[in-house]
């Protein structure tokens, strides 16, 4: 009998692989696109692997935020990553992955505190962001 994975869990994923295979094709240069390994080498026992901010955001978020950060409108509202003052505070994207906020889900059950932060720290410093702080996963760790 197949183990079924709780809600809060699928819920994340199953958005991350339905957005991801429409938008795979959609990276912003070939090179980027070869950083994404093939979703099915991103996921072990319903959780997210590797720690690179990169390749996690091509992985995860790109699908929404699009490859150029730049955010999209359509079925949703994708707000823009790049070049977003909102960004300033560290704390704010973290705490908007791990919870939530309005239609994006929460990604605390498939993301470790070390994968947050590497997401939170890579879009941070591209994108047209240019924050120099970084954050830890000690410092994740305390908003769970």
């Amino acid at each position: 009998m197949a183990k079924r994975i709780p809600f809060r869990i699928a819920r994340p994923l199953a958005a991350v692989a339905a957005v991801f295979a429409l938008c795979a094709g959609a990276a912003a240069s070939a090179a980027e696109a070869d950083k994404v390994p093939p979703l099915e080498n991103l996921v072990s026992n319903n959780k997210f692997v590797g720690e690179d901010g990169a390749v996690l955001y091509h992985a995860v978020c790109q699908g929404c935020h699009m490859p150029d950060a730049k955010g999209a409108e359509g079925a949703g509202h994708y707000p823009a990553l790049a070049a977003n003052p909102k960004l300033a505070s560290a704390l704010y994207p973290a705490i908007t992955i791990l919870k939530g906020r309005n239609a994006m889900p929460e990604f605390a059950p498939v993301l470790s505190d070390a994968q947050v932060a590497a997401i939170v720290n890579y879009v941070r410093t591209h994108f047209g962001n240019q924050y120099s702080d970084k954050l830890t996963a000690a410092d994740i760790a305390k908003f769970r």
